[in-house]
C-alpha cells in the first residue's frame, strides 16, 4: 500500500515537473509566433492583433510587454549585429541607414531579460526621432557604446549582451509594402580589450 502511494506521488511529481518545464521552455525559449526577420531586426507584426497565437500573448504578458496594434506601428528587436554576432556592451556599434517613414521612432537598449539598461547619469539608453542629427540625404548614423561619442550617441552601461528595440509609430509601417521595408544596419566598429 505504502509502495503504491509513493509510486503515485513520484509519477505526479514527474508529471507536474515536466509540465512546468515544458511551459517554461515554450514561454522563455521558443521563438515567438509570426516573427519576421529584416536582418538583423526581428518583428512581431501580429503580436498586438487578434491573430497572435496564445504562446506569443502569454510570453508578452509574462514579460509585461504591451504590443502595438497593427494601426499603431511596429517594434523591431535586434540581438545581433548585421554580421550575425551577438550584441555585446564591450563593443562599439554604428547604426547606419534610413529609418522607414514614421511620425515618431524610438530606439532603446535593453538587457536580454527585457529590462531597460541603467542610465549613465542623466543620459538614458534611448533616442527618438526628434533628438537625433540626420545626414543630408535623410539617413542616420548612431554610435552605440559605453564610451562617449560625438554626434548621435546611444549610451550603454554595464557589461554583457544587450538588445536594441526600434519602434516605428505610424500606421504606414504595416501596409502591404512592409516586405520591401529597409531597416538600418548595425555594424560593429570595434571591441574593448
Amino acid at each position: 500500500m505504502l509502495r503504491t502511494v509513493l509510486f503515485a506521488i513520484f509519477v505526479l511529481a514527474i508529471a507536474i515537473g515536466g509540465g512546468a518545464a515544458s511551459v517554461w521552455a515554450v514561454l522563455e525559449k521558443a521563438p515567438l509566433g509570426g516573427t519576421r526577420v529584416k536582418a538583423p531586426w526581428i518583428a512581431l507584426p501580429s503580436a498586438g492583433s487578434p491573430e497572435a497565437n496564445p504562446y506569443t500573448r502569454a510570453r508578452l504578458a509574462r514579460e509585461g510587454g504591451v504590443p502595438l496594434g497593427s494601426a499603431e506601428g511596429m517594434a523591431f528587436l535586434a540581438a545581433r549585429d548585421s554580421g550575425g554576432a551577438l550584441l555585446d556592451r564591450s563593443c562599439t556599434y554604428s547604426i547606419e541607414g534610413i529609418i522607414p517613414v514614421a511620425r515618431l521612432w524610438t530606439l532603446h537598449a535593453i538587457a536580454p531579460s527585457g529590462a531597460l539598461l541603467a542610465s549613465l547619469g542623466r543620459r538614458k539608453p534611448a533616442l527618438h526621432s526628434r533628438m537625433v542629427l540626420y545626414q543630408p540625404e535623410g539617413s542616420i548614423a548612431i554610435t552605440v557604446s559605453t564610451h562617449p561619442s560625438p554626434g548621435n550617441w546611444l549610451a550603454l552601461t554595464g557589461s554583457g549582451p544587450f538588445e536594441l528595440v526600434l519602434t516605428l509609430l505610424d500606421p504606414s509601417v504595416t501596409t502591404p509594402g512592409e516586405s520591401e521595408m529597409v531597416l538600418p544596419q548595425i555594424v560593429q566598429v570595434g571591441c574593448d580589450g
